[in-house]
């Protein structure tokens, strides 16, 4: 495992991690999921100390890209419909210079299972499958939807003494 001192970037699923895992399906075939407002505002801080943030899911609808756009997320960081999410991660490394070691990605399901193995930091959120739990390097006490995103980044960033609010840049890029 690496040190949380040498992380420079996140990555991260979105169903289980991000939300709580359950899926509203609505008659017209789109799909709601519920996010924490405190995992969005620590992604912000993330992008806002310069960060870069991948988002890796199998989910494939529109506005999930739309939801980490205003987190800051470039859409191009923002990978719909991944089946085969090592390949993305590696996309997501090679596109801003980074070793997978310099990365903590955080997953709850099978399809995380090797990228956890890979970064540098392999996360999941405290209800996360048996297999990846005994995989990662951390498990947080927040099961996924319930800013178990918020407090590893948190931690990352005020390890690294980067857990700085400017209000003038939140405004600029917010």
């Amino acid at each position: 495992m690496t040190d949380l001192k040498d992380i420079r970037a996140f990555a991260f699923d979105v169903d289980g991690v991000a939300t709580d895992g359950k899926i509203l399906c609505l008659p017209d075939g789109d799909l709601l999921r519920q996010f924490d407002a405190k995992d969005g505002f620590a992604i912000r801080m993330a992008v806002m100390n310069g960060y870069p943030v991948g988002v890796i899911t199998g989910g494939r609808s529109e506005s999930i890209r739309k939801r980490f756009d205003t987190s800051g997320v470039p859409a191009e960081d923002v990978y719909l419909g991944s089946r085969d999410k090592m390949a993305d991660f590696r996309h997501f490394c090679d596109r801003h210079g980074l070793r997978p070691e310099e990365v903590m990605y955080f997953g709850d399901d099978l399809p995380d299972l090797a990228v956890i193995q890979a970064a540098g930091v392999g996360a999941c959120p405290a209800d996360a499958v048996e297999e990846v739990r005994e995989a990662a390097d951390y498990v947080s006490p927040n099961p996924g939807g319930a800013q178990c995103l918020r407090e590893a980044i948190e931690k990352v960033l005020r390890l690294q003494n980067r857990w700085v609010f400017e209000t003038a840049e939140y405004k600029k890029r917010f």
